[in-house]
């Protein structure tokens, strides 16, 4: 059991019997008034996201949850085939249980973590950054550096995030997967 002010993002938790996957997580301090814990979760078996407002001394249990690792291999319809890296048996987790954000970054071959409840996948975590290749973006032009600005650039997954003026078609570059943003480019070999 934790209590309010020890929730973050991405921790799993137990309320009335469903495990929720914390979205977002806001602590609201209003004059006169108790503290309040303002939630945005993702159930984790329907898919759906709820926000939720709780008073700041509840307690929550965590749910404990595996991460294992594995390696996406192939989508199937609205299903997602990952590789067990130590079992080497094969997981398959629905559109829902991976979730519409991490869709954005998933490609095949991209090493991942399934999260196991009970022995059961119940979702996927992706590694906090990603290198992906640039498909489409404007040309860039003599002077422009990183710091004057940005333009931007689809990605081999089809997401379309900013990217300073030098990158170009063809380059991989790193992306954070928690805020959708560029790091760097990935220095060719």
């Amino acid at each position: 059991m934790v209590d309010g002010g020890e929730l973050r993002k991405g921790l799993i938790i137990e309320i009335d019997g469903n495990l929720y996957y914390i979205l977002e997580y806001r602590h609201l301090k209003l004059a006169n008034r108790p503290a309040q814990i303002r939630l945005r979760l993702r159930d984790i078996k329907a898919g759906h996201t709820i926000e939720r407002t709780f008073q700041g001394e509840v307690r929550f249990k965590v749910a404990r949850v595996e991460e294992r690792p594995a390696q996406y291999l192939y989508r199937e319809g609205n299903f997602l085939h990952f590789m067990d890296k130590e079992t080497f048996e094969e997981v398959i987790l629905s559109e829902e249980e991976v979730g519409e954000e991490a869709m954005k970054y998933l490609k095949e071959g991209e090493d991942v973590f399934i999260s196991v409840y009970d022995g059961k996948p119940i979702g996927m975590e992706l590694p906090h950054v990603v290198e992906l290749e640039v498909v489409d973006t404007g040309p860039g032009f003599k002077g422009d550096t990183a710091q004057s600005g940005g333009k931007p650039a689809t990605l081999e997954t089809g997401i379309t995030i900013q990217v300073p003026f030098f990158v170009q078609v063809g380059d991989k570059i790193r992306v954070d997967t928690r805020t959708g943003k560029y790091i760097e480019r990935v220095e060719k070999a």
